[in-house]
């Protein structure tokens, strides 16, 4: 019995002490508070700027300080040591108060702190017309901030600079952009500029020309965004630990792929891959070494591009897009493949409809090769063209028509892959209001409105020839 009255005698006098000491800082923090202006005014100029600076300097003032006297807030402050302009009552809720009054400052600048796109593009002849409209398209349909890379040669350095400074004023801060000179190896200039179309190979080279990028886009000037480019600089996110690259097939039906058939050199899986939209993580690429048919020690990607050319020269036909399929065959753990819909080509629809993805979804990035954009063999490619080439981007239909606001469940813009052409003459006599059809023989195709949906056909009595029909849907 004596040892439990002992226990609560011990028990009594921490319980006095404890209580004792509270009333002491709470008598402690009332005598600061009482104090008030002039302690403070005495306690020095740093104290005092940072106070300005923080909550009153951002217009806050005494409101911020005394709220808490609007809430229901205990005297336990002074045994926690909180601020002063932090209330008791929970300091989970007055965390999250804080946070959201932070937010709708006047006076605070966020920085949004997220990367900018980086887009680069390389033209050479006569391609500015061809590359201003792929530009656009991709400040048309982005909500992400870009930053154009462009290699060109010198004398078109003047025209995309003035074609980009042209561009409405509400387009400019969506991009920024650099242009660069066309460059090569000095020691095999003459060599690579020449290698299949005149500077597509400077592509090979970004890596080590954009030493201080992380992440780039490379994208092929006959290239379009139907979707924005966000969209897919997001598979960056999706790259294991083993990734540096991404690309699409360049066929999706061996049958009639070339890579296959025709390939005299090693090309990546069963039908290779297209380069004309590369996705890199660069700093990636800088730092591996490669495995290769060369040597049996690995190189990096600037001792590997010239003795592997020099292998190769002679059994190559696609140039630079050959070299990578080449590096990558040899290395496919490197490499991420995104689906066809985000490089649709001609070839997914001459040969009948060829690209699941864009079945199932339509095509995000339209890839105009062969030329097609600029002739009559694919009408489809040409209408998408004109509509965004000639899109001013103050008032035109298409712009009033693209949506501020767009996720990968709801399109901007669904392309609809090829159908025969017994599809395409139903489609020719569909008379819905907001339909129509391209007259044959290079005739004008009418815009994208007035309900930014456009059905396409192009049909000859004669012909057996797959088309490619195109529908842009208006989402509400």
């Amino acid at each position: 019995m004596r040892r439990y009255l002992r226990v609560l005698f011990a028990c009594a006098v921490l319980l006095f002490f404890s209580v004792l000491y509270v009333f002491n800082q709470l008598a402690s923090s009332l005598e600061t508070v009482n104090s008030g202006t002039g302690a403070r005014a005495e306690g020095g100029p740093q104290r005092s700027a940072r106070k300005t600076a923080g909550r009153e300097g951002l217009g806050l003032g005494l409101g911020w300080r005394d709220r808490c006297k609007s809430l229901c807030v205990t005297h336990w402050n002074p045994y926690w040591r909180l601020p002063p302009d932090v209330c008791g009552k929970s300091c989970f809720m007055d965390s999250a108060f804080r946070s959201a009054v932070d937010k709708t400052l006047p006076g605070v600048s966020h920085v949004d702190r997220v990367e900018p796109v980086r887009l680069a593009v390389v033209a050479c002849g006569p391609r500015l017309e061809e590359t201003m409209t792929m530009l656009k398209s991709a400040v048309l349909f982005s909500q992400r901030a870009l930053h154009f890379h462009i290699f060109a040669e010198d004398e078109l350095h003047a025209g995309f600079r003035d074609s980009l400074e042209s561009w409405p004023v509400r387009f400019h801060s969506k991009f920024n952009y650099t242009i660069y000179p066309i460059t090569f190896p000095s020691d095999n200039a003459k060599e690579w500029k020449k290698l299949f179309k005149p500077c597509a190979s400077q592509r090979l080279f970004l890596p080590l020309i954009l030493s201080e990028v992380d992440s780039l886009l490379y994208v092929d000037t006959d290239i379009l965004f139907l979707q924005p480019v966000e969209e897919i600089w997001n598979f960056l996110s999706q790259f294991n630990s083993s990734h540096m690259a991404a690309m699409a097939p360049e066929h999706e039906e061996p049958r009639i792929a070339w890579y296959n058939r025709f390939a005299r050199h090693p090309y990546y899986g069963k039908t290779g891959v297209n380069s004309g939209v590369m996705l890199m993580n660069m700093t990636r690429i800088r730092a591996k070494h490669f495995r290769n048919d060369m040597t049996p020690v690995r190189l990096r990607w600037e001792d590997l591009l010239m003795p592997l050319l020099q292998k190769y020269k002679l059994n190559i036909t696609w140039g630079d897009q050959d070299l990578l399929n080449i590096i990558f065959y040899h290395n496919p753990e490197s490499l991420f493949v995104f689906p066809c819909h985000w490089n649709y080509r001609p070839d997914h629809c001459i040969y009948g409809s060829n690209c699941a993805a864009a079945e199932q979804h339509g095509v995000y990035i339209l890839h105009g090769n062969r030329g097609v954009y600029h002739d009559e063999k694919q009408p489809a490619f040409r209408a998408v063209y004109d509509a965004i080439h000639k899109a001013s981007g103050h008032s035109s239909p298409l712009q009033r028509r693209i949506p501020s606001h767009h996720t990968p469940q709801h399109p901007v813009v669904v392309f609809a892959p090829c159908r025969h052409t017994h599809r395409c003459r139903s489609l020719a006599g569909n008379k819905r209001p907001h339909h129509y059809t391209a007259k044959p023989h290079g005739r004008a195709v009418k815009s994208l409105v007035p309900l930014f949906r456009l059905g396409l056909a192009e049909c000859k009595a004669a012909s057996s020839m797959p088309i490619l029909p195109i529908k842009i849907n208006r989402r509400q």
